[in-house]
């Protein structure tokens, strides 16, 4: 079934969960309405503001088939192990969205941290998922909406009031179709109560020629004064379809750093939605994206200042070559009572080929008049005087261009704080660009 018959296919699949106990009556109701939702309403178009520049027509054509447990299991800890560094703390492997344990480790872990998964929450009966399922449907979109009616597992994480987890806690997300298309819907929750603390790191990867569609949501709620420091790794392979949500709520003096390295995927997508709902909150996003050949890399981001005093900050680079095309959609408001808000919001592009496309849109909404508030955006090019300096300093033509690349992008991996997924994401980016590494069509 293509994705524009998707939701009476799918609902046929659910019709007998009802029946067999699988899933809590809240959460089977909550599916139905995402499926009647988008079977109302369909997927994008360019017509909705927030699609325009992504062509959803590639990924609404192929007959996706829902991941099963069992069309993962050619998965091996080499595969995970190859895709994403080890970082030695808690790690939770999911291949196809579904839980491999086989794969995973759950040690090492403080009193206070709960670190599980998504599917085994709802086998214990517990509705504490259930305010995540609840909103109206297609509150976000119809992707988000997909993803409620699909998802059956995922990481969750719960740290109580005043739990510090040092190790970072690592979610890897693997695609393995087998020759046949398929759609995950991994879905993520993360609760910090007060004072907690804790790195999260996802990593999303897949197998060369492998044809499939991760639709993921990743929700965080942080509580007074907690902290999350976030990472997102997106490496699928170019055959493949990423299109995912971060959703955040922040409390009072809560602290949230997220940092994306989008490298991999045909079209994909990092949508992320911030609502700073507590005085003092304070965000800071930070992304990299580096398509080519025919890659798009589409970022959308929403940040919602809706308390006194808060912060957002948003750094985005993109290096652009081959006929790749990159999108920054940044939206900013400021709501009427949220005086004393501090939001930066930039956006640098370098783009190597003529035939290369960047969409950038950073926008600011403001609805009162204490504010210290600032956005901008810039596209260029290639400095030629620094390549033609670097050459008569005896640097080869290619090795001179990767240096200056690499140079417009390193402040964005310098921020990765962590050492061990800082020197995997090196080489990745530094050889980026090299003539012999582009992919056909570049």
């Amino acid at each position: 079934m293509t994705l524009t018959r998707a939701a009476g296919g799918v609902l046929a699949g659910l019709e007998p969960q009802q029946g067999s106990g699988r899933d809590p009556e809240w959460l089977v109701d909550a599916r139905l309405n995402a499926l009647q939702w988008v079977g109302q309403h369909g997927f994008p178009t360019h017509k909705d503001e927030d699609w325009k520049y992504t062509a959803l027509a590639p990924i609404l054509a192929v007959p996706f088939e829902a991941a099963t447990v069992a069309s993962g299991s050619r998965v091996t800890a080499e595969m995970i192990d190859a895709a994403a560094v080890d970082l030695g703390g808690p790690r939770l492997v999911f291949v196809n969205g579904h839980f491999a344990p086989e794969l995973s480790r759950l040690t090492g872990l403080p009193s206070g941290a709960v670190v599980t998964t998504l599917a085994a929450v709802l086998t214990a009966g517990s509705d504490r998922l259930e305010p995540f399922f609840s909103h109206a449907p297609g509150e976000h979109h119809a992707f988000a909406a997909f993803n409620d009616a699909l998802a059956e597992d995922g990481a969750f994480i719960h740290l109580t009031s005043g739990a510090i987890v040092d190790e970072p806690i690592q979610f890897v997300f693997f695609s393995n179709a087998g020759g046949v298309p398929l759609i995950s819907s991994p879905r993520s929750v993360i609760i910090a109560d007060s004072g907690s603390r804790a790195t999260i790191v996802e990593t999303y990867a897949g197998i060369d020629g492998d044809v499939y569609l991760t639709n993921a949501v990743t929700e965080f709620v942080l509580a007074d004064d907690a902290q999350i420091e976030h990472y997102k790794v997106q490496l699928e392979p170019v055959t493949a379809f990423h299109l995912a949500l971060l959703d955040v709520r922040q409390g009072r003096n809560s602290r949230l750093t997220s940092r994306s390295v989008m490298l991999g995927a045909s079209i994909a997508r990092h949508e992320v939605r911030v609502l700073l709902d507590g005085v003092g909150a304070e965000v800071s996003l930070d992304g990299v994206y580096l398509p080519q050949g025919d890659q798009l890399h589409d970022n959308t981001i929403f940040i919602d200042h809706a308390a006194t005093n808060c912060t957002s900050h948003q750094l985005y680079k993109g290096v652009l070559d081959g006929r790749g095309h990159g999108v920054f959609n940044g939206h900013i408001m400021v709501r009427h009572d949220a005086d004393g808000t501090d939001a930066n919001q930039k956006n640098k592009n370098l783009i190597l080929s003529d035939r290369a496309e960047v969409d950038t849109r950073p926008r600011l909404e403001i609805y009162t008049d204490d504010v210290k508030c600032t956005h901008g955006a810039a596209v260029g090019q290639m400095d030629e005087e620094a390549l033609l300096y670097l050459q008569t300093r005896g640097i080869p033509l290619e090795e001179a261009r990767g240096l200056l690349i690499y140079a417009f992008v390193h402040e964005m991996v310098d921020r990765i704080d962590i050492a061990p997924l800082r020197t995997q994401l090196e080489p990745l980016v530094a050889g980026r660009f090299r003539k012999d590494d582009r992919p056909v069509g570049a």
